[in-house]
């Protein structure tokens, strides 16, 4: 079983596919053409049988890792007896559209002299299928009948041959010996055609110069220049490496099956985009000046929108694959062992077509904020808009399973209630801004049902608290949320006296807990960490309440969770180790906002 943590990790791409790169400079997690594709190297959840491409020193050693300053270009730094070398890990976004992706791996000597060792074991379709190698002076070709995967060699003409290979049962093994100031290293080229070729070093300087250029460029774009900068851009840049580029559809994360427990059964495939975290990710990329990023994302859900293809949940699936298809079942990897034996390993979605209410707030809401940036809805997305609204004044009285995807039956969540009041209330004020037509009548009726019903059931007078669902008095802090939507106002003696209920039961230190599952049983065996995204909106409710002091506690608090390069993974666990997969937008979405939020409400105290 694997070693190595969740949070020891960095994340590449080139905005079709990512990669997970240790700080042991071993690449144990990829998955290509696209990002919802089987995985080529899978060692994160299975050592033995996922697959790798391992690169570091073989003399003993310690290593750093760092990204090249505003990118998504990683550093993997070695310290050796006889030296000091580096990987310099990136995916070039340029000229994607020319091939498919590539990974270049550079190597670098940095002072004395440094000894890599090598091996690439690609284990295609999470392991299933085997396939064949074919090795020349050049690289090395590892491929099936559905995908192929080039090693190109990254070296000089008139160099020596430096490289020693050995191949082993189709896997490739190598050493390369380099002096300082030498660089030389590999590209790996997935589902492209043709043999491998000699790379010069002039070549990877350049596509490491674009790449580098690519992203500070973006990253540039900011209009953040907020207390919490650097940390806010690292999210930013995050969340655009999590983005499918040709649909841009957002992920939730880049990796499956990660736990919510060590040991746990909790382990869900995160390579999908949800409407709920890609429509909050409209709010955030607008809050950072990103029009263009958040526009195409409202592209995207007009599509889904104007498509209605919805199963049982209604005219929207809860997610969808980064190209909008909704096939997403789900399955067991039963021969791999998981995440520090994490079991069952799976891969597709069952929760896909789950009754969420809260999902048509969540789309109206985007779709609102969209329109007021200057965006506004074509009138077929309208048209499209009107018949889901209309459903939901039909379908909204009625058990749901809930933001949280809990597999222990439907009940009547108060925050799906809130967030149908939302999808009403934001369908009505474009309207009424835009002049288009709609039902207003109906809709305000309905609108201001939900409204008095969540205000007599979902207030629990005994707790002091709004609570999850109306048949409990258990908390859920996804109602973080309700003042930040307009619901009830910051100052409202029933919206602090439940942030006081909150902080008694779901929070620890800086950290919050979703729910309690054992006072609310959600269907499953086990426990979980504090959620990261609850911790932040922690952050976003208490600046609202104007408690400025305990909330920029808990912000600074939350940032020593962060790993050594600034990403989050879902969850904490009690020992401070994210688990969950990693890292998660919804996570960096949060952070930004309580970031946005908190600079607001302290540059108005002053």
């Amino acid at each position: 079983m694997t070693e190595t943590a969740i949070a020891d990790h960095g994340l590449i791409g080139d905005l079709h596919t990512s990669a997970l790169v240790s700080t042991e400079g071993t690449i144990d997690w990829f998955c290509c053409p696209r990002i919802d594709s089987p995985s080529v190297f899978g060692a994160l959840l299975d050592d033995e049988r996922g697959g790798h491409f391992r690169l570091a020193p073989a003399d003993p050693h310690t290593s750093r890792q760092m990204y090249f300053p505003d990118s998504a270009v990683l550093v993997t730094r070695f310290f050796t007896e006889s030296g000091v070398g580096e990987i310099v890990d990136f995916m070039p976004v340029l000229g994607r559209q020319n091939g498919g992706s590539r990974l270049v791996r550079m190597v670098r000597c940095v002072r004395g002299k440094m000894r890599f060792a090598g091996h690439v074991a690609p284990r295609f379709d999470y392991g299933r299928r085997a396939h064949r190698t074919e090795v020349t002076e050049r690289g090395a070709v590892f491929s099936t009948d559905a995908l192929t995967v080039t090693v190109h060699v990254v070296r000089e003409p008139e160099d020596p041959r430096v490289a020693h290979v050995r191949v082993d049962e189709g896997d490739v093994g190598f050493t390369v010996e380099l002096d300082a100031g030498e660089l030389r290293g590999m590209v790996l080229e997935a589902d492209t055609e043709g043999p491998p070729r000699e790379i010069r070093v002039a070549e990877i300087n350049r596509l490491f110069d674009d790449t580098v250029a690519f992203w500070q460029r973006w990253v540039g774009r900011s209009t953040y220049r907020g207390r919490w900068r650097e940390m806010v851009d690292r999210s930013a840049i995050t969340l655009k490496l999590l983005t499918y580029d040709p649909s841009g559809g957002l992920v939730a994360a880049p990796t499956a099956a990660l736990p919510e427990q060590v040991g746990g059964e909790r382990n869900w495939d995160y390579r999908y985009t949800w409407v709920r975290d890609a429509s909050f990710s409209v709010f955030s990329l607008l809050k950072l000046g990103f029009v263009e990023e958040a526009s195409r994302f409202g592209g995207w859900l007009g599509d889904r929108v104007r498509e209605r293809i919805g199963g049982e949940g209604g005219p929207l699936n809860i997610m969808y694959r980064v190209d909008g298809s909704s096939d997403l079942k789900e399955e067991i990897l039963e021969h791999w062992s998981g995440y520090r034996g994490s079991a069952p390993v799976r891969i597709g979605n069952g929760a896909a077509e789950q009754l969420q209410l809260d999902i048509y707030g969540e789309a109206a809401d985007s779709i609102a904020a969209l329109n007021r940036a200057g965006l506004r809805t074509p009138h077929r997305g309208w048209t499209a808009m009107v018949g889901v609204l209309d459903w939901l004044c039909e379908h909204w009285d009625q058990p749901e399973e809930g933001i949280w995807e809990t597999r222990g039956g439907r009940q009547p969540f108060t925050y799906g209630r809130v967030m149908s009041w939302v999808a009403l209330d934001r369908g009505i004020r474009q309207a009424l801004e835009t002049g288009r037509p709609a039902p207003l009548d109906r809709w305000r009726t309905e609108r201001d049902q939900i409204y008095r019903q969540v205000m007599e059931r979902g207030w629990n007078a005994r707790r002091g608290a709004f609570v999850q669902h109306y048949n409990t008095e258990v908390l859920d802090s996804s109602l973080l949320r309700m003042a930040t939507l307009g619901f009830i106002t910051p100052e409202d003696p029933m919206w602090t006296s439940t942030l006081d209920a909150m902080e008694a039961e779901l929070v620890t230190d800086s950290l919050v807990y979703r729910y309690d599952p054992a006072a609310s049983p959600d269907g499953l065996r086990g426990s979980e960490g504090t959620f990261s995204l609850c911790s932040f909106a922690w952050v976003d409710a208490l600046a609202r309440a104007g408690r400025l002091d305990q909330a920029r506690q808990a912000f600074e608090k939350m940032l020593t969770y962060a790993n050594h390069l600034g990403l989050y993974s879902e969850e904490i666990a009690l020992t401070g180790e994210q688990i969950g997969n990693f890292p998660q937008a919804f996570t960096h979405l949060a952070l930004i906002d309580a970031a946005t939020t908190l600079d607001a409400a302290l540059d108005r105290r002053r």
